[in-house]
């Protein structure tokens, strides 16, 4: 049988079914004892292990990072001040440039 007519057998046969309005028996008291089995979200317990998984996550890549700076040779730490003290100051000395001349 082609595809078409089967369809359009099965339409009809389902359009020649009357009807029902009524309602199956004690269907009230089967969807109120579903929702009264159901226990609200708790939004603050959701909150709280999302937040204490991420807070374990921070820790760890604290420690991570610290280990790295403590493990993990530095440059030579004599020229660390002066570095910094130069790249600060740099802004600063307008001994060579022409701006200060304005």
């Amino acid at each position: 049988m082609n595809q078409p007519e089967l369809h359009r057998k099965l339409i009809a046969a389902a359009r020649s079914i009357p009807v029902d309005d009524r309602v199956p028996l004690a269907f009230e008291k089967r969807i109120m004892a579903q929702l009264a089995g159901r226990k609200p979200v708790d939004i603050l317990g959701l909150w709280g292990s999302a937040l204490s998984r991420a807070a374990i996550c921070c820790v760890v890549f604290v420690l991570v990072l610290s280990a790295g700076a403590y493990l993990l040779p530095s440059g030579n730490p004599d020229s660390a001040p002066q570095d910094l003290e130069q790249t600060i100051f740099a802004a600063v000395d307008t001994s060579g440039d022409s701006a200060g001349d304005l």
